[in-house]
């Protein structure tokens, strides 16, 4: 038997909760196109976000730590895919549509800038007269402006329904405007579930790498609730040496009493509430996925832990500082002298603000690329 698209609709339909969104019943693209014939709308928009210029440039991109700090630290792809996996689980546990899922998940970070949040930071700053800089508005700008990819329209023409997912990605800190989107809705379920995927995954392995790196020692943990219930099932004590399989035990541990609890919590939510359809779950008065009150109080807590003892660790602090200076150097340049833009960077000028363009180029650029056209700008002997 064919699995084609038209069966893969009917499996939808079949196995799918009520409230979960379907490819079948998408609100369709901007520009009209026939629709694969082997694959559902969901899964066309994921291979779309996989084959870009700018989800290959997430392989160079900071997370936490610069690329030269080492190999073996999460890189903004890493993050990317760790979040699509535990999105997917989470999808596939409360009966939503996986790839819609996956295709938000694939998309959530491909605007972030160079040298990670401090990279948005300083952009942000520069941008302030010229309408900011934020990095969830700058991966919609990608999937529908920035990447040129098809000759008959501008982006990758995604569905409504991924693009709807990442205009409304929220974290704690971070909402985009949602205007054109049905701001007055919640975010789907697909979305919301991206949500927690990327906070159980940054949670985790920023946990990881920052054991890996010694910004914190395992004694240092030990005022964390979530820290001591972990040891306990793992059956070890911050008194002991580390070993890097006892350090994979606790992140795995920890990632799957996350992910339970939020699927159970979630669970309870839907069935409470009675949100049998997309319809009523978007209208409800607040998101349904999330950790349990009590679960949540302990994984705020490991953030706080996290925020004071490794992103505020003085190294990484000194990291922030050299990249908004090599990112505000890199965009006045650009400012007094446009010329100095590479030729298919000036065209865009004709219909473009100047600043846009270069907070644009400036976002695209990795890691490595900004510190390479740092010095081609103000480094005497470098070659342009």
């Amino acid at each position: 038997m064919l699995f084609d698209r038209k069966r893969r609709e009917e499996i939808e339909a079949a196995s799918l909760a009520p409230y979960a969104l379907t490819s079948a019943n998408t609100r369709g693209r901007v520009y009209p196109e026939s629709e694969s014939v082997t694959r559902t709308a969901f899964e066309r928009d994921r291979d779309r976000i996989i084959h870009t210029t700018a989800f290959r440039r997430l392989e160079y991109k900071t997370q936490v730590f610069v690329f030269y700090e080492g190999d073996h630290y999460r890189t903004r792809l890493t993050h990317t895919l760790e979040v699509s996996q535990l999105g997917r689980s989470l999808a596939r546990g409360l009966g939503a549509n996986e790839y819609l899922t996956e295709a938000i998940c694939l998309a959530h970070d491909l605007g972030h800038p160079p040298f990670g949040h401090a990279g948005e930071h300083i952009l942000n700053a520069l941008m302030k007269e010229y309408g900011g800089f934020n990095h969830n508005t700058q991966s919609f700008r990608i999937v529908t402006q920035l990447e040129q990819r098809y000759r008959d329209f501008p982006g990758l023409n995604l569905t409504y329904e991924t693009r709807e997912g990442m205009i409304k990605h929220e974290t704690s800190y971070d909402k985009s405007d949602a205007t054109g989107y049905e701001p007055e809705k919640r975010a789907s379920l697909e979305a919301q579930i991206a949500n927690l995927a990327d906070e159980i995954a940054y949670n985790a392995h920023d946990l990881d790498d920052g054991l890996r790196a010694d910004l914190f020692t395992p004694r240092d943990l030990d005022e964390l609730v979530i820290w001591q219930e972990v040891l306990d099932t793992v059956g070890w004590n911050s008194s002991l040496f580390l070993d890097q399989l006892t350090r994979h035990e606790i992140i795995r541990e920890l990632i799957g009493r996350s992910v339970t609890d939020v699927l159970q919590n979630t669970a309870v939510n839907l069935s409470k509430q009675q949100l049998d359809s997309p319809e009523k779950l978007q209208l409800h008065s607040e998101n349904v996925v999330g950790y349990s009150p009590e679960f949540g109080v302990k994984i705020k807590a490991l953030k706080a832990f996290l925020y004071q003892r490794m992103y505020r660790h003085y190294r990484l602090v000194r990291m922030q500082t050299k990249a908004e200076r090599f990112i505000s150097e890199i965009f006045t340049a650009y400012m007094k002298e446009p010329e100095m833009l590479p030729e298919p960077t000036q065209q865009r000028l004709t219909d473009i603000p100047l600043p846009r363009v270069i907070t644009d180029y400036i976002a695209g650029m990795t890691d490595r690329y900004a510190l390479q056209e740092w010095e081609r700008l103000f480094v005497p002997y470098e070659r342009a």
